[in-house]
């Protein structure tokens, strides 16, 4: 009747996938670095090796909670917000390792962006305690924002509007996902906690399969990613995950 975590790693990590993508491939490459799963300790691991690999820029997040637990639970010795990660970071970055000693040398600091919410992240108790830790995350040090998946542009516009009332001044980046099967009707508004407008949703009832989904999927992305271009945002955030090919018919159309 309990739970054991094992852990099996069967592929590369994040350190290693990163350092591929930028001194095999040279494309500048953003690891993420999070909270969950990962003491202190190892998380300087990571900032060390990647420090030393030249790849500087990160996504710092506090990470999902596991799937057997109904709140967030921090490894031991790790952080519980993405926001005491950051301080980690800015520690590294002015030259001290985790116990107070100095290092000889590091040759470029770490700059990163956080994640923000446009509609809310699920755990916060209402939109202005989210946006007041967002404005936190900022003064701590990110440089920019990526947010949470939307389908809807106007709450990102919106979302946009709020920040900078707030005075968060840097970019925020819209993250937007081409839906790929049927069931994402349902599942990424349970699992993700976003809207789906009525009238993807309406266009998704209608498919019979997921290649019909793609198809919708595909549409609606594209729709999305080219009004946010035309509005000049700084960049688009695509979430690829099981839909890579999806993201490569967007990008070729919007591009």
């Amino acid at each position: 009747g309990l739970y054991k975590r094992v852990a099996v790693r069967t592929r590369p990590g994040t350190v290693a996938v990163a350092a591929a993508i930028q001194n095999k491939y040279q494309i500048p490459a953003v690891p993420h670095l999070i909270c969950s799963g990962f003491t202190q300790s190892e998380t300087e691991y990571a900032l060390i090796d990647l420090n030393f690999l030249g790849i500087c820029d990160l996504l710092i997040l506090r990470g999902d909670k596991a799937k057997h637990e109904n709140r967030f639970i921090p490894t031991p010795e790790g952080h519980a917000h993405a926001i005491d990660l950051q301080a980690q970071v800015n520690r590294f970055n002015e030259g001290f390792f985790l116990d107070g000693s100095k290092m000889s040398l590091m040759d470029t600091p770490f700059s990163y962006g956080v994640a923000g919410y446009p509609e809310k992240h699920d755990e916060a108790p209402n939109p202005d305690s989210d946006l007041f830790w967002l404005k936190e995350k900022v003064k701590a040090g990110a440089e920019y924002v990526v947010t949470q998946m939307f389908f809807d542009n106007e709450k990102y516009f919106s979302f946009v509007d709020r920040c900078k009332s707030e005075g968060i001044d840097v970019p925020i980046i819209p993250g937007i996902k081409p839906i790929n099967f049927r069931n994402q009707l349902t599942v990424l508004p349970k699992v993700f906690h976003v809207d789906l407008p009525e009238t993807l949703a309406s266009e998704l009832r209608k498919c019979k399969t997921d290649e019909d989904a793609k198809e919708v999927g595909v549409e609606w992305c594209t729709l999305q990613a080219k009004e946010l271009k035309e509005k000049g945002v700084p960049s688009i955030h695509f979430y690829s995950m099981m839909a890579t090919e999806s993201v490569k018919r967007v990008a070729r159309q919007v591009y």
